[in-house]
């Protein structure tokens, strides 16, 4: 599959629209932040596209309806909230609604030209009639489930994010034709670890030989005996050193490696590749989105496009 002269990107504006409490510690702000940043290299504005939201009726596929509905009347116990880590607001819903409309997007255009980016997306701790860990619904495992009846017979959720996919590993259990793979840090949030088809525990502050090295094999491998038709890549950021929720100690040198080895790998066999971006928590948000933008600048670099020399590493 040929590959154009820019990866297809995702990006709606309601991504940092969500009013949170003081001192809150997700950085809703990033998204709008990213997006900014590629506008800035000369991205063009007409190149990303703007996803619908999902509908109730497309959640079910993944979700319990009384949950949803629970979210989207307001309904939802407070103590669910909890779990979540946000305080509920129906802009947080609508969000949620458009975040995993433009994980779905992303996917079906990375069909169509080899590599998609979603500037949002990685919310893998979403179970069936519960979220957890700043996830409301698994928007991986929506997209897997949508694409499936449209001819595909495997995809490959590879997760590299810092925390296990345990909503993820959970509801894709009985599901064969989806196989779930989570390299995290092993004494990390969840607790309480799920199953994933494939699962790499990571020590504290394991470095970046030994990170790259997981990666490579657990990817080689896997194409290799799955040889899935699509692959829903998670590339959070919060395995880098500086994280304040990662435990990991990560170079941007290597996670920008990583990137560039998980795309190249896929377009090497003629694997689309659909990534999000994941999960990273620091207050600094421009350094927050310098991590981000290594998924942009190595996407770039397999696309031959300049603007992969305008990030730095």
């Amino acid at each position: 599959m040929p590959l154009s002269a820019l990866p297809a990107m995702v990006y709606h504006p309601c991504y940092s629209n969500l009013a949170l409490p003081e001192r809150h510690r997700y950085p809703i702000e990033k998204y709008r932040y990213l997006q900014q940043q590629l506008l800035q290299l000369g991205v063009p504005a007409t190149h990303f596209s703007c996803p619908t939201a999902i509908t109730a009726d497309e959640l079910a596929l993944v979700h319990c309806p009384a949950y949803i509905q629970s979210l989207s009347d307001g309904s939802i116990d407070s103590k669910a909230m909890r779990r979540i880590g946000f305080p509920w607001s129906a802009q947080l819903y609508q969000r949620s609604l458009y975040s995993v409309g433009g994980t779905v997007l992303t996917a079906q255009l990375a069909l169509q030209h080899g590599i998609a980016l979603h500037l949002s997306g990685g919310y893998h701790h979403a179970f069936y009639a519960e979220g957890s860990g700043f996830c409301l619904f698994n928007d991986l495992v929506v997209a897997a489930k949508t694409l499936l009846p449209q001819g595909l017979d495997k995809i490959l959720l590879f997760d590299l994010d810092v925390h296990q996919g345990d909503g993820s590993a959970l509801l894709l259990a009985d599901e064969p034709r989806i196989i779930s793979c989570s390299l995290h840090c092993e004494k990390n949030f969840p607790y309480r670890k799920q199953a994933s088809d494939w699962d790499i525990a990571l020590a504290k502050d394991c470095n970046d030989s030994e990170y790259l090295q997981a990666v490579e094999q657990s990817l080689s491998s896997l194409l290799q005996w799955h040889q899935p038709e699509l692959v829903l890549f998670d590339a959070g950021v919060d395995i880098h050193r500086d994280d304040e929720l990662g435990l990991l100690n990560i170079s941007t040198q290597a996670l920008y490696q990583r990137d560039l080895m998980v795309l190249q790998h896929c377009t090497a066999r003629n694997i689309p590749v659909a990534a999000v971006i994941g999960g990273g928590y620091q207050r600094n948000i421009a350094a927050l989105v310098q991590l981000h933008l290594q998924l942009f600048k190595a996407a770039f670099t397999l696309c031959g496009s300049n603007f992969a020399s305008k990030i730095e590493t």
